[in-house]
């Protein structure tokens, strides 16, 4: 899969893992993102044989969430593109392939709940929040994120998480079940791809069944079901 050096995503072949890397600064999502994001995991779920993902930033952001200030400059595009968000959630619950979450640093809001959809997380120690920040921002959470967040979190860090806003760092986040591994700054790519590699010669057809039985529910209340576009 090869990307224009302007592309936010750009995704690197490691063998039979592909790293999906985020790189345009906040790493928010406006509709450029999302539906680029759209397009990389159709590229991923047409791939055949071994495959394992991993999902990272670069700098200082794994992802900011939503783009607010580009929703309040198009008001007529800002509901659909944040349904498609809704859409790429339950999407990359239900990837036919096992999903890392590589957290380079602050992962807020919608960053937080992409992060959730991934399989397993590995958290940067020295620098990044995870945080979801609505109810200091004064913007609930829509039925769907709440699906995406509940789905994978344990009841009492979502409970938290939702209630107060905390921005939690790595030792935090683990301790509460937020995120399974950590790491320095210079091995969390390493770790995560490392948790990949040998889950990618697995079974991709029994582990997209398993994916289904444990959330079909939370892909469909986010909007997605397999074989749509």
């Amino acid at each position: 899969m090869s990307a224009d050096v302007r592309d936010p995503i750009l995704v690197e072949d490691r063998g039979d893992v592909r790293v999906v890397r985020l790189r345009d600064g906040e790493n928010r999502f406006d509709r450029t993102s999302v539906d680029r994001w759209h397009d990389v995991l159709g590229e991923l779920e047409r791939i055949e044989g071994p495959l394992a993902v991993v999902i990272t930033g670069e700098g200082k952001f794994f992802s900011n969430g939503l783009d607010l200030d580009w929703m309040q400059a198009h008001p007529d595009d800002a509901g659909p593109m944040v349904e498609d968000v809704h859409r790429l959630l339950g999407r990359l619950y239900l990837l036919p392939a096992y999903t890392v979450a590589a957290l380079n640093g602050h992962a807020f809001a919608g960053g937080a709940m992409l992060a959730c959809a991934a399989d397993v997380r590995v958290m940067r120690t020295d620098r990044g929040y995870w945080c979801l920040p609505e109810v200091d921002l004064g913007l609930p959470l829509t039925g769907p994120m709440f699906a995406a967040v509940t789905a994978r979190l344990p009841r009492a860090a979502a409970q938290d998480a939702i209630l107060t806003g905390r921005r939690y760092t790595a030792v935090d986040a683990q301790r509460l079940g937020i995120v399974e591994h950590t790491a320095g700054e210079d091995q969390v790519l390493a770790r995560a791809v490392e948790l990949a590699e040998p889950m990618a010669v697995k079974d991709r057809s029994v582990i997209a069944e398993h994916k289904r039985m444990l959330f079909a529910d939370t892909a469909a209340t986010c909007g997605w079901r397999p074989g749509t576009s």
